[in-house]
C-alpha cells in the first residue's frame, strides 16, 4: 500500500512539473492566449496536468533506466536526489504559474521562491523517507 502511495504522489509531482513548465511556456510566447484562466486556474494547465498524469509513470521508469537505478548496489542516494528534483520543479512551476509576483522577491541576488522551494524540497524528502522507507531502514540497522 505504501509503495502505490509513493508511485502516486512521484506522478503527481512529475505531472504538476510537466503542466507548470509547458504552462509556463506558453504564456511568456506568442501564445499566450491558450492559458486563458477561469477561476485562475489556466485551462491549458489542468489539460496538460491530466495528460500528465497518463505519461508521468513513463517518464519516472525512463529516468530510471537512464541512471541505472535497478543496477545500483546502494538505490538510496539516487533516490532521494529524485524525490528531491521531483519535489523542487513541483514547487517551482506552481509558483511561476499560480503566484507570478512572488518571483520578484529576492535574497542576496537570488530569486527568493527558489531558496524557499530549496528548504521546502529538502524537508519534504526527508518527511517522505521517514513515512515510506522507514522499514527499509530499521532492517538494514538491525543486521
Amino acid at each position: 500500500m505504501k509503495l502505490t502511495i509513493s508511485t502516486w504522489l512521484q506522478n503527481l509531482g512529475i505531472a504538476c512539473s510537466i503542466a507548470s513548465f509547458f504552462t509556463l511556456f506558453f504564456r511568456i510566447s506568442d501564445f499566450a492566449w491558450m492559458t486563458n484562466s477561469v477561476y485562475h486556474i489556466p485551462v491549458f494547465f489542468v489539460i496538460l496536468f491530466l495528460l500528465g498524469l497518463v505519461i508521468a509513470e513513463d517518464v519516472r521508469k525512463a529516468f530510471k533506466k537512464i541512471f541505472w537505478y535497478e543496477k545500483r548496489q546502494e538505490k538510496r542516494p539516487i533516490w532521494q536526489v529524485g524525490i528531491g528534483f521531483i519535489f523542487f520543479l513541483a514547487q517551482i512551476g506552481v509558483v511561476m504559474v499560480f503566484s507570478a509576483g512572488l518571483t520578484q522577491l529576492k535574497l542576496g541576488g537570488m530569486p527568493l521562491f527558489f531558496v524557499i522551494a530549496f528548504m521546502n524540497a529538502f524537508m519534504m524528502t526527508v518527511i517522505y523517507e521517514e513515512i515510506f522507507f522507514r522499514k527499509e531502514r530499521a532492517k538494514n540497522v538491525s543486521q
